[in-house]
């Protein structure tokens, strides 16, 4: 196990490269937030997928680069003002103490879907948010993880999705019964606990490693 001191000295010597990287480097001194974001978002999926396909070594590289993201993004903050490092640290650790009543405080709970509905009731009274069940989620999130996000809302609230059995909508043509038929498809990933984006880019990649197999027996 890491010691503490230790993960704070590398974060420390991480954040003094990227300081100077922000001085020295032009790519790196033109960079603001919009900019620097779509590369975010792209570090993010590949951390994903390594985490999807279960390669460590992988993995262990893509957390540098999303990590390398946040300490970019708050030295941006820091250089307005608007906060720094230590304070996004702090934020999160402030939420998780908050949003974890049944570790750090007297709550009962006895499954992890309960954890998920108490987080969400938490997360809906807290300053800044907006009202509503789905005010707070982001409209450009990839249409698999926006549909489970607002299920899972749902849920919390109360409201479920009236059972709609994939089978009825499997012939279906028009625009809005394919709509129908992915959000069941989500609804049923979301039963079990499976993300509807990974399956979807795991089944996409078989598919193309069987027809790009086919096709190199083809030519041999």
């Amino acid at each position: 196990m890491s010691e503490p001191g230790r993960s704070g000295e590398a974060l420390a010597r991480l954040d003094e490269i990227t300081r100077r990287l922000r001085v020295e480097c032009p790519w790196d001194r033109e960079q603001d937030e919009r900019s620097i974001v779509p590369h975010t978002v792209e570090e993010a999926y590949e951390l994903a997928d390594a985490a999807n396909r279960g390669d460590d070594h992988k993995l262990l590289d893509e957390l540098g680069d999303v990590l390398f993201q946040v300490v970019f993004l708050s030295l941006l903050l820091e250089e307005r003002g608007a906060g720094d490092f230590a304070a996004v640290a702090e934020h999160c650790r402030q939420k998780l103490i908050r949003r974890h009543p049944h570790v750090f405080g007297d709550a009962d709970v006895s499954s992890a879907a309960e954890v998920l509905r108490n987080w969400d009731q938490i997360k809906r009274g807290e300053e800044g948010r907006e009202p509503g069940i789905f005010g707070d989620v982001p409209e450009n999130l990839p249409a698999p993880l926006y549909a489970r996000k607002l299920l899972r809302r749902a849920s919390s609230a109360g409201a479920e999705l009236p059972p709609m059995p994939i089978e009825e909508h499997a012939d279906a043509g028009d625009f809005e019964s394919i709509g129908d038929l992915m959000l069941a498809v989500v609804a049923r990933a979301r039963e079990l606990r499976v993300d509807p984006e990974l399956a979807l880019r795991s089944a996409a990649d078989r598919f193309r490693d069987a027809i790009e197999k086919e096709a190199r027996s083809a030519s041999e």
